[in-house]
């Protein structure tokens, strides 16, 4: 079958399938920045399967491995791009483009960055009205890892920043509605 272009009549059609599809992978990557596992758990169905690195099991199994990991992690930043929905029914075929920076603490104690990219292969389904992931596979494409990270005492310039933070510390929860 030849692949084409969806028309502008077709996509009106698909538009708001297609903008839940989106939220609910920027719901996705909100929820293990922060370490939010509400949020993280309203991503998936709860008999969702997920293959990610070398983990595969269900949505609840999926937060009890990774949340230990992101928390001892200083900081987390996932970026989702690139995003190409088909559209078939209740059920959706989605692939996702990923940055995911990591800052972690080194063998040394002093903080290291580690960058992967890749992609998301989703399987969503809509039930009473609602996109979420059903089944995931993680692809990486490439990452890189350095010996060090930036002086983040200092900010950018030597500027004064907000840092970012987890649930439910994080400046976002009291200033933004979001949730």
């Amino acid at each position: 079958m030849e692949e084409r272009v969806k028309t502008v009549t077709e996509l009106q059609r698909e538009l708001a399938d297609r903008e839940a599809i989106r939220d609910c992978l920027y719901h996705y990557a909100r929820g293990i920045d922060r370490c939010d596992e509400e949020m993280l758990r309203s991503a998936y169905w709860p008999d969702a399967i997920d293959e990610h690195l070398a983990f595969k099991g269900s949505r609840e199994e999926l937060i009890a491995w990774t949340m230990p990991l992101l928390r001892a992690m200083h900081q987390t930043m996932h970026l989702i791009g690139n995003v190409l929905i088909h559209l078939d029914g209740a059920r959706a075929d989605v692939e996702s483009y990923f940055y995911g920076f990591h800052r972690l603490p080194g063998a040394d104690g002093l903080p290291r960055d580690t960058i992967g990219s890749g992609r998301y292969l989703d399987r969503f389904e809509r039930r009473d009205d609602e996109w979420r992931i059903a089944e995931r596979i993680v692809v990486t494409d490439w990452f890189r890892e350095y010996p060090d990270s930036a002086d983040w005492e200092q900010g950018p310039f030597g500027m004064k920043i907000h840092p970012g933070g987890r649930f439910p510390d994080d400046l976002s929860y009291s200033f933004l509605a979001l949730r």
